[in-house]
């Protein structure tokens, strides 16, 4: 027979019953059990289940409990460490994406080998063999003896070791062609990669294990698979870079155990990857400031101050359309420092094929740029040189206007420390070595004449 439904409720608790009652055996109010229609209970019912709910709910003050420490283990690479906040978390799970051919393995073989000088390391391969890696390995001067090599593709197997709790360090390359077993779909599909990135998460948390997934990257950069993969784990790492330059950047998208500002400059060489320690020097080797259309520019890249050189090519042309040529920079955004140029300073772009580039294989992305970019190519219309001593930041609007760019300070004073004596942009202040101008006119009439 069906459960007749509760019609009675008490006023006071809420809690609900099939029948009248003088005194409510929940609470014991008296005279506080009411008749209530179907919705009414309904209502009252989810309300007191949810109350049964909150009264088993565990609270803790947060004053009553002091702040545990996250231990961290070194990985050999203080550009690594500086990304992940200090070094590598206990326990925690860390995507590592980027483009084929970039160094996501060899970055990986460096760090697996400089933590099992220490402590077990497992390497699970799923795209090579064992002695591909091996080779790599050796190549890298990575090799230890407490490094252990895996081929598989069973989420099952990984886990199941990385439960058991016998390493310091797993790294799974790479997490699209891991599968389940139990879970329908091809490799790489966002049901076996979503089952399979939960497993291996859960198994590396209970155990304490630091996890680290080599993930591929779709044609706009983003990390390929479900975007339940980014949520699942504690870090996302983008490493990227031109393969066919030296410079790599690898920065923090999302890092539960530290700030996503910093980023770590590398650069490929015979035997791995090398830190850069002075990745200002790099850009800037071998500039010519006598030439026109060069310009230093000292942009942020997280917390730290690097100064690029910006160069710029102008080149008169008969050709019904004009070529216009970036490398570094948002071709949009110089594609609007040109129309500036060409509308308020007057100079006759319309008939030049115009070439921007920034040197060392950087790429800029932050407006304080424009007046550099600006500087180059009036410098190389002009051929005129920017004098030697002198650096610009400022980002340039669509009336001519100049609008400054943040942290100052950290932009003079890494200028000054590498030689540069004078900073031209907008804003108000004097400062030592500090050019003033409000509008781009003024910044070419001061730079230029």
């Amino acid at each position: 027979m069906a459960k007749k439904p509760d019609t009675f409720a008490c006023r006071q608790c809420g809690d609900t019953f099939s029948r009248w009652a003088g005194r409510c055996p929940s609470c014991g109010a008296m005279n506080t059990i009411a008749e209530i229609n179907a919705g009414e209970a309904r209502l009252a019912a989810r309300s007191e289940g949810q109350a049964r709910a909150a009264r088993a709910l565990a609270t803790e003050d947060v004053a009553g409990t002091g702040a545990v420490a996250v231990e961290r283990w070194p990985t050999g690479l203080g550009e690594l460490d500086r990304v992940l906040g200090g070094g590598l978390p206990r326990g925690a799970a860390i995507v590592l994406g980027g483009e084929p051919g970039i160094g996501k393995s060899t970055l990986l073989a460096q760090v697996a080998g400089a933590v099992a000088r220490s402590a077990p390391v497992l390497y699970v391969t799923a795209e090579e063999s064992t002695e591909q890696v091996r080779a790599r390995l050796h190549r890298c001067q990575a090799a230890a003896p407490q490094l252990q090599l895996c081929a598989s593709d069973d989420a099952e197997a990984i886990a199941g070791t990385l439960r058991a709790g016998g390493h310091r360090l797993v790294v799974v390359d790479s997490i699209q062609l891991v599968t389940l077993e139990a879970v329908e779909g091809e490799p790489g599909g966002t049901a076996q990669v979503r089952a399979c990135a939960a497993a291996l998460v859960e198994a590396a948390k209970r155990s304490g294990t630091a996890l680290v997934l080599v993930g591929h990257v779709t044609k706009d950069g983003g990390l390929a698979g479900p975007r339940l993969l980014e949520h699942l784990v504690d870090t996302v790492l983008a490493f990227e870079g031109d393969r066919y330059a030296d410079l790599r950047t690898l920065r923090a998208v999302k890092n539960r155990f530290g700030a996503t500002s910093e980023i770590g400059l590398f650069r490929m060489g015979g035997h791995g990857l090398e830190e850069v320690a002075d990745p200002t020097g790099m850009f800037l080797a071998d500039r010519d400031a006598s030439i026109p259309g060069s310009c230093v520019c000292p942009i942020l890249e997280g917390n730290r101050c690097l100064l690029v050189e910006v160069q710029a090519l102008v080149n008169p042309t008969e050709a019904p359309q004009p070529t216009r040529r970036v490398a570094g920079l948002d071709q949009n955004r110089v594609a609007m420092v040109l129309a500036v140029l060409s509308r308020r300073l007057r100079l006759p772009l319309g008939g030049c094929d115009v070439y921007v580039n920034v040197t060392g294989g950087a790429r800029v992305q932050e407006p304080a740029v424009d007046l550099a970019v600006a500087l180059a190519v009036a410098s190389a219309w002009k051929e005129v040189p920017v004098p030697a001593d002198l650096v610009a930041v400022g980002e340039v609007g669509l009336g001519g206007e100049l609008r400054p760019a943040p942290r100052y300070e950290l932009r003079a004073g890494e200028a000054r420390r590498l030689g540069f004596q004078r900073l031209l942009g907008p804003g108000a202040g004097s400062g030592r070595g500090r050019v003033v101008a409000a509008r781009l006119a003024d910044a070419v009439t001061a730079t230029l004449g």
